[in-house]
C-alpha cells in the first residue's frame, strides 16, 4: 500500500536534523566554551575568534568542490564523511594544549561544514521538490536554528557538570546518531526509491524510452550565471549579511556575560536568537510560496537591519528586543538566499553556483567574527563593531535591487 506521505517531506526532516547537528555544534553551540578557554589559555578576543574566520574562509574556498562531489557522488555519502569527521572534531577538541591545535580542528570544521552543511542540504531539497519547494527548503534549514537553541543550553550545562573537556567528549555522541539517520533513512533522489518529486507529473512512454529525467535540470549554466549581475548581488548580500549575522551571534555570550548575566542567561541569549531565527526560516519559506520572493527578501533585510541598529545601542533595556528582530530577520533571509538562487538560476548547475556564492558569504561570516573580535579589543566595547553591522546590512539592500529571474518560472 501506497503511503500517504510523500517521501520528500522524510527526506526534509532528514535534512533538518543532519544541519542540526553539524550546523548546531560549529556555528551556535561551540561558543558557549569560549569563557572557559579564555579563562585556561589567556588568549585576546581575536585570537580566539581567528578560528572562525579559518573554518568559514575554508569552508568557502571548498564550497564550489563540494558541489561538484555532490552532483557526482550524491550528497547522502558526503553527509556520513561529515558527521563522521564531526566525532573525531571533538573527541581532539577535548584533548588540545595550544591555539595552533584549536586552529586544526577549525580547519577540519570546515570540511564538516562543506560534505554536511548548508550546500548539501539545499541540494537533496531541491532535487525531491519542484512545487512546495520554498516550504521544504524553510524546514530543512530550520535546523540550524534548532540547534542552535539546542547545543548552547546543553553545552553550557554540560561545561557546568564536567568541565568544558569531558563536555566536548559527551557532545560527540550526536553525530554518532546522526550517522546512524543518514545510512538508514536519506536518499539521494525520489528515483531512488521508485518515485517522482513533488509536482511532477509521470513521464509518458516515449519520454521513458528517450531516458529523458524526471526532473529537467534547465536553467543557467555555471559560466553563464557568473556573467550576470544577478549572481553577484546575491553573492555580496550573502557576504555582508552574514558578516553581520555570524559576527553578532558569535560574540552575544561573551557580550552578556560582560554585563555580568550568568553563563545560563548568557546562552539563553544565543538560543533566543536562532528560536528567531527558525521562526523566520520556516515563516518566510512558507510565505515565499505565496507572494513574490523578492519582497520577502526586502522585508527579511528590512527586519534584520532594525535589529541591528537597536543591537548598536548596546542598551541592555533593548537587547531582547534586538535579539527577536535580528534573528527573526536572519532566519527568513537565510531560507531566501537559497531558494532566491535556485529560483534565479535554475537546477542546471545548483551545486557550483551556491557553492561560488558561499565562498563569498562564508569568507564574510568568518571576517564577521573575528573582526567584531579584534574591533572589540581595540575600543574595549561591542558598540563600534555592532555599528558596523548596521552599515553593512544598507549596503546588502542595495545591492538587492540587482536580483533578476534568468530561469523560467518553476513548474
Amino acid at each position: 500500500m501506497r503511503s500517504r506521505v510523500f517521501y520528500g517531506w522524510v527526506i526534509a526532516l532528514c535534512a533538518m536534523a543532519v544541519l542540526f547537528v553539524t550546523n548546531g555544534m560549529i556555528i551556535g553551540g561551540i561558543n558557549v566554551f569560549d569563557e572557559s578557554l579564555l579563562r585556561e589559555y589567556g588568549w585576546s578576543r581575536s585570537s580566539l575568534k581567528f578560528r572562525d574566520l579559518l573554518t568559514f574562509s575554508l569552508a568557502g574556498v571548498l564550497g564550489p568542490l563540494a558541489g561538484a562531489l555532490a552532483d557526482r557522488f550524491g550528497v547522502r555519502r558526503l553527509m556520513a564523511f561529515g558527521a563522521a569527521l564531526l566525532v573525531v572534531c571533538f573527541l581532539l577538541y577535548s584533548r588540545i594544549q595550544s591555539i595552533t591545535h584549536m586552529y586544526l580542528i577549525h580547519s577540519l570544521f570546515a570540511l564538516v561544514l562543506v560534505t554536511s552543511g548548508l550546500i548539501v542540504a539545499v541540494m537533496l531539497v531541491s532535487h525531491w521538490f519542484v512545487k512546495k519547494r520554498g516550504t521544504a527548503i524553510g524546514i530543512a534549514l530550520v535546523g540550524t536554528s534548532l540547534g542552535g537553541i539546542f547545543f548552547p543550553q546543553v553545552g553550557t550545562w554540560l561545561v557546568s557538570s564536567f568541565g568544558w573537556r569531558k563536555a566536548m567528549m559527551w557532545e560527540a555522541v550526536f553525530p554518532i546518531g546522526l550517522l546512524v539517520v543518514i545510512a538508514l533513512v536519506i536518499r539521494n533522489s525520489p528515483k531512488d526509491r521508485g518515485l517522482l518529486a513533488l509536482g511532477v507529473e509521470p513521464r509518458s512512454a516515449a519520454d521513458i524510452a528517450t531516458g529523458k529525467p524526471d526532473i529537467e535540470l534547465t536553467g543557467l549554466s555555471y559560466g553563464e550565471a557568473l556573467r550576470t549581475g544577478t549572481f553577484w548581488a546575491l553573492a555580496f548580500v550573502a557576504m555582508t549579511t552574514f558578516y553581520s549575522i555570524l559576527g553578532a551571534q558569535a560574540h552575544l555570550f561573551l557580550y552578556l556575560r560582560d554585563l555580568e548575566f550568568s553563563p545560563q542567561v548568557a546562552s539563553t541569549g544565543i538560543s533566543v536568537l536562532f528560536g528567531m531565527a527558525l521562526f523566520g526560516k520556516f515563516g518566510f519559506g512558507y510565505l515565499a510560496d505565496r507572494v513574490p520572493a523578492k519582497r520577502v527578501f526586502y522585508g527579511n533585510l528590512a527586519v534584520m537591519l532594525t535589529g541591528a541598529v537597536l543591537l548598536a545601542t548596546v542598551r541592555v533595556e533593548l537587547f531582547w528586543i534586538a535579539v527577536v528582530l535580528f534573528g527573526l530577520g536572519w532566519g527568513g533571509l537565510y531560507t531566501m538566499l537559497q531558494l532566491l538562487t535556485v529560483d534565479c538560476f535554475g537546477l542546471r548547475a545548483t551545486g557550483k553556483i551556491l557553492g561560488t556564492i558561499t565562498v563569498l558569504d562564508a569568507i564574510g561570516g568568518g571576517l564577521g567574527i573575528w573582526l567584531t573580535g579584534l574591533l572589540y579589543d581595540r575600543t574595549g566595547s561591542y558598540q563600534v563593531p555592532f555599528t558596523v553591522l548596521v552599515f553593512l546590512i544598507l549596503l546588502a539592500m542595495l545591492a538587492a535591487t540587482r536580483v533578476r529571474r534568468h530561469a523560467p518560472e518553476r513548474v
